[in-house]
């Protein structure tokens, strides 16, 4: 039991921290625009060493953003729970940390793959066809690795949960 909990929280630590560097840079999309490379992520783009903020506000930019924020905020909130799942596995009857914060997880999984989808639709459809020569860089592929590690974060903490209850439904030994 503690030994998924702690796979969990590694998971979802390792996850976090994916996330919030994969929120927070700019290379998300990399391309050539007239002979240099640029690239940009969900708050800026650069281009000959020069980074600029988005000016274009559009729905796709924002809802990128606020899923990964939603997905990072979830994912620590889910850490919280984990780590007073260890201080006391089981105060209530009815509520279990360690399940809460497998959902949590899965929350913060839900929320990444969204904010994935939709950077991924948009670039491919539209941004694709604009830039000629471009590929999707690190901080894309951190995000997609961030949504992998707290899947594998969920798994563990409800199996954690599962494990327990069977304990407590089989009594003391």
């Amino acid at each position: 039991m503690y030994s998924f909990m702690g796979g969990g929280l590694f998971c979802a630590i390792v996850g976090n921290i994916l996330l919030v560097v994969s929120t927070a840079t700019d290379y998300w999309m990399q391309y050539r625009l007239s002979g240099s490379f640029a690239h940009q992520g969900l708050w800026r783009q650069c281009m000959s060493g020069k980074c600029y903020m988005h000016t274009d506000s559009t729905a796709y930019w924002n809802t990128t953003c606020a899923f990964m924020i939603l997905s990072a905020m979830s994912c620590f909130a889910g850490i919280i729970a984990g780590i007073l799942s260890f201080a006391n596995f089981s105060t209530f009857e009815r509520f279990n940390r360690s399940f809460a914060a497998g959902i949590m997880f899965f929350v913060s999984m839900l929320f990444v793959l969204l904010a994935m989808a939709i950077y991924t639709g948009v670039t491919v459809n539209f941004l694709g066809k604009r830039f000629g020569d471009w590929r999707f860089s690190w901080s894309y592929i951190l995000g997609w690795v961030a949504l992998l590690m707290n899947f594998f974060a969920g798994i563990f903490y409800i199996c954690a949960y599962r494990t327990h209850e069977c304990r407590r439904v089989a009594g003391p030994r």
